[in-house]
């Protein structure tokens, strides 16, 4: 069955008090939030544990990338704080993926394991500094595949590289984009982006969506009408 609650919400700010604030303007069955790298930093588990338990479904973006035991001891302490999904890098290797997931085989709680391709900052001229010489799109077809070889649930990926991905994988294999911007509003510091009804008609699962909504007037407002682009109502 398709998940209708597509967006999530990036909560890229810098204190408990100014998602707290935001959270209480939204409904936790409209859209899921992300936590990720400063927000988790600075407030670490407990602000994890407050939003779950404002009925929030979790998008835990850590981007964890070591070896695979310290890998699979992080994965099952996210397990244990209830969160809905949580990332790993594909470049971390088959070894490490596969650790992911023999963490929470026997847990109670079984997040979604998702695998970041490239990130949506980097293009080809990063990718030639780094010593790949392949395109983005072959990158991240190389890392996706090697994602669905180890038993993740998806990836992380940009919407410019959905349609492509979608002719490779499984149907219910899920691509998780950021880089998403409605019409209109600046790119910031995404080099690769789509606008919320191309990723999905490109066949995004879900879309990652921060300051669009985030610094909005009317944040509710702002998320009901991205809602009614995807669905064609707006």
């Amino acid at each position: 069955m398709q998940d209708e609650n597509k967006i999530i919400i990036a909560l890229d700010m810098a204190s408990e008090e100014e998602v707290m604030a935001l959270l209480r303007l939204l409904d936790p069955a409209s859209c899921r939030v992300k936590v990720g790298k400063e927000l988790f930093t600075r407030c670490g588990p407990d602000l994890v544990r407050r939003i779950g338990g404002m009925g929030f479904d979790i998008f835990l973006d850590l981007k964890f990338h070591d070896i695979p035991h310290t890998v699979n001891k992080a994965v099952a302490a996210a397990a244990e704080l209830g969160v809905w999904m949580l990332t790993l890098h594909a470049a971390g290797g088959a070894d490490m993926l596969r650790a992911a997931r023999a963490a929470i085989a026997d847990a109670e709680h079984r997040p979604l394991l998702v695998a970041v391709t490239l990130l949506t900052s980097l293009g080809e001229d990063d990718l030639v500094v780094q010593g790949i010489q392949r395109s983005p799109l072959e990158q991240v077809q190389r890392l996706a595949s090697l994602a669905q070889e180890c038993d993740m649930d998806g990836v992380v990926c940009s919407a410019a590289e959905a349609a492509d991905l979608r002719k490779l994988l499984r149907k219910d294999f899920l691509l998780v984009t950021p880089g998403i911007r409605p019409q209109g509003d600046p790119a910031n510091d995404q080099k690769r982006i789509v606008t919320p009804a191309a990723a999905v008609q490109a066949g995004s699962d879900y879309l990652v969506i921060g300051r669009p909504i985030t610094r909005a007037r009317a944040p509710a407002e702002r998320l009901l009408s991205i809602q009614r682009e995807i669905s064609g109502n707006g």
